[in-house]
């Protein structure tokens, strides 16, 4: 799991940790001293810790102009045990919506689980961006099986073309307008 690190050929465009409006700014990241854990697994010291036991992420980009940002995910997803919509919410998505940002995509291929609980979380963030949206990319089946069973379809886009992005080709700005693409196009369907 160490070896795992967050996506870094964009961080010449972006760094949170520099970015006033992060949730994340002027935070000091070690080379290669692993603190944090996913079930006694150290992970890659660039992952930002958001409250969770289990769920690390890391904003790959974000801009207020256009209103979007891309953050890829690590770990377990568990609202059941560990709330952690809760802290994504609280702590990250928060922050992220009172600067403007409308439109999320996350990245989830480094998502190994996702276990359910309430939907209130997912209802309230659908809520605060009003004309805005969330997609789920690349999150593996099982997960995506799970994110349908919970019905969290009511408030994110994933799964069927939203798995198959290779999404690591594209300028941040491309992927945004890739993805408002195929939204307008499936809700013309």
């Amino acid at each position: 799991m160490q070896d795992l690190e967050p996506y870094k050929s964009w961080h010449y465009l972006y760094n949170a940790a520099r970015d006033i409006r992060s949730p994340f700014f002027g935070r000091s990241y070690h080379k290669t001293l692993c603190t944090h854990t996913i079930y006694n697994y150290y992970i890659h010291p660039q992952w930002d810790e958001i409250g969770s036991p289990t769920l690390y992420i890391k904003i790959l980009f974000a801009d207020y102009i256009r209103r979007f940002c891309v953050i890829e995910m690590l770990g377990e997803w568990n609202d059941c045990i560990n709330n952690d919509i809760m802290y994504l919410k609280r702590n990250v998505v928060d922050a992220l919506t009172s600067e403007g940002i409308r439109y999320f995509i996350l990245i989830g291929e480094n998502v190994l689980n996702y276990h359910s609980d309430t939907d209130d979380y997912y209802q309230e963030w659908f809520d605060d961006i009003e004309d805005g949206y969330i997609i789920g990319l690349n999150f593996r089946e099982h997960v995506v099986q799970e994110f349908i069973h919970a019905r969290l379809d009511n408030y994110m886009l994933f799964g069927g073309r939203f798995s198959e992005i290779p999404w690591r080709k594209f300028s941040p700005q491309h992927l945004f307008d890739l993805t408002k693409k195929m939204i307008t196009r499936r809700l013309s369907e």
